[in-house]
């Protein structure tokens, strides 16, 4: 019950004037924060960054740059989109379950300034050790499993002519083309590189899988690996290259004229039903051999007659593989490459907001 006149609020005369604060010393904005902090301290990320990243002598922001490197992690991971927004880990007593003294965000920016791609490499050596020591620790692949590993490529639209590497590919559209592979049982990213947005789908390929194909093996996995990419990776050159190294594959294989008269020529009879399609269709499977390794073929088309007015014949897709598994498994296997797709959504809405212009306003370094 209001007692007096005082008790009673007044609105805001405008929204405008509305101002929200977090002020409660005790609370912990984020708390999620708490498993990778756990995570990272048990890897010891921080210190081996510190160990790892060496910037010039006398460089502003060149000490301690693991504690820099964790702010930055943690700040993306609760959503920070810009440099300015890594001021939320200060936000309650979240910067006490860190493990690390949290940055501001003006020390960050000189940090980030100093780096060249040289750092970007020292950064790699991170990834690999932490890599190693995960997995070390239970998060390999069982002895004896394959390692299966997705590999795509995206455009990671951006918008702003001042984007720095932003350019515009065979989309027409303002971007980035980064690759990137991921353990297809756990949807990790194993490796990741930023390409220009009008880089050639294939751009930098072998060098990628040397390098990813060194990093697993390096991290303690020296079974059999396999490698799934879809048809916009498909290099004969490659594809001996993985036979050579002892690696699986299956890539997917573009629908060339020649590959549409090699499927012209095979007989009706060799085409095998998938028993568990929808209802709404039909698909059907063959395989043939095509330059040292089986092509499979897979038809598709709809069984529905108002639907199949419009798509009346059969869709083909293919791709390539050496591996040694009944034509209807390798279909099956190969087809959750997609799952990559996931992976490559996430990537898309964190990675655009954060990507630098080519110039930034230079401030004066912070505690």
């Amino acid at each position: 019950m209001v007692k007096v006149r005082s008790d009673v609020p007044v609105a805001p005369g405008s929204l405008d004037s509305v101002r929200v604060e977090f002020t409660e010393e005790r609370l912990v904005s984020d708390a999620g924060l708490l498993l990778t902090a756990t995570l990272a301290e048990r890897l010891g990320i921080g210190d081996l960054v510190n160990e790892s990243v060496w910037l010039p002598y006398r460089t502003p922001g060149a000490a301690l740059p693991g504690r820099k490197v964790m702010t930055l992690v943690h700040g993306m991971i609760a959503g920070a989109d810009s440099i300015d927004e890594m001021n939320l880990l200060r936000a309650g007593s979240t910067g006490m379950v860190l493990g690390h003294r949290v940055m501001a965000a003006s020390t960050l920016r000189t940090f980030l300034r100093a780096f060249s791609f040289g750092h970007v490499r020292q950064l790699d050596r991170v990834l690999d050790v932490a890599l190693t020591r995960a997995w070390a620790a239970g998060a390999g692949p069982a002895e004896g499993d394959p390692l299966v590993i997705d590999i795509d490529s995206f455009i990671d639209e951006v918008y702003g002519y001042r984007k720095q590497g932003a350019a515009y590919g065979y989309t027409r559209r303002l971007g980035y083309h980064p690759i990137l592979a991921t353990r297809s049982d756990t949807v990790e990213v194993l490796h990741i590189r930023l390409r220009k947005g009008s880089a050639n789908t294939q751009r930098g390929i072998e060098r990628f899988i040397d390098e990813l194909l060194a990093r697993v093996r390096r991290a303690g996995h020296h079974g059999q690996i396999i490698i799934r990419m879809d048809s916009g990776f498909e290099n004969h050159r490659l594809m001996r290259r993985l036979g050579e190294d002892g690696v699986e594959f299956s890539i997917g294989v573009k629908q060339t004229k020649t590959v549409r008269a090699l499927v012209a020529q095979i007989p009706d009879e060799d085409w095998v039903t998938v028993a568990d399609y929808p209802q709404t269709g039909e698909a059907q499977i063959a395989e043939i051999a095509w330059k040292g390794l089986r092509l499979i073929l897979r038809r598709t088309r709809l069984s529905d007659q108002a639907q199949a007015a419009l798509f009346p014949d059969w869709r083909h897709h293919a791709f390539a593989t050496n591996r040694q598994l009944p034509k209807l498994v390798a279909d099956t296997d190969h087809r959750d490459h997609a799952q990559i797709e996931l992976v490559i959504a996430t990537c898309s809405i964190k990675h655009s907001r954060t990507c630098p212009p080519a110039a930034t306003t230079r401030t004066a370094p912070g505690p």
